[in-house]
């Protein structure tokens, strides 16, 4: 470990002497906001447009796939969480099992990243700010060192941009599959 990582810690992660306010803000950060993002998310594919229902589609495949990224990483660099270690204060219930990156990261960072490249209105800045406030809440609670939300941050981004990036060519792919130049023309 890094020793900025541990500095960083420190400095973040909430003690005896933090508000009971802050620890209860953190906590809802991690514990309920996913479930309600994933609530809205939901209700935007449900009631939005054509354009919107794209859009979040990929995103969730952008989860997806961060999800796939940080169960490899997981099993690649077993690292474990600061409690693991003695280090600072646990403020929730953890598993004892690896914690880099940090999964609650790298889903938001997928869903942001997702929605900053094919923006959803309301939604995109919204994912943004949910993505800031899981990095600083996974610290302050003490599960996840800075490094792990950092790669988590990484993880969540790479997988957004390769799922648009194959996006991107699955018209050709299915032009392809058609017989057909990308531009509608029979070969």
């Amino acid at each position: 470990m890094l020793e900025i990582d541990l500095v960083l810690f420190q400095a973040l992660n909430a003690d005896a002497a933090t508000l009971p306010a802050v620890v209860a803000v953190a906590r809802w950060v991690s514990q309920q906001l996913p479930t309600a993002m994933g609530g809205l998310l939901l209700g935007s594919l449900v009631l939005g447009n054509a354009a919107q229902r794209r859009a979040l589609a990929l995103a969730l495949a952008s989860m997806a796939l961060a999800w796939l990224g940080v169960q490899l990483l997981r099993l690649a660099v077993p690292a474990p969480r600061p409690a693991q270690l003695g280090i600072g204060v646990q403020w929730i219930e953890h598993a004892a099992r690896a914690g880099f990156p940090s999964m609650h990261v790298a889903g938001a960072a997928a869903l942001a990243a997702s929605l900053a490249l094919r923006p959803v209105r309301g939604l995109t800045w919204l994912a943004a700010a949910v993505t800031a406030a899981m990095v600083w809440s996974r610290v302050c609670l003490g599960v996840h060192f800075p490094s792990d939300v950092l790669a988590g941050l990484l993880t969540g981004g790479l997988a957004a941009a390769a799922i648009h990036a194959l996006a991107a060519r699955a018209p050709r792919w299915q032009a392809a599959l058609l017989h057909k130049s990308p531009q509608g023309n029979a070969h």
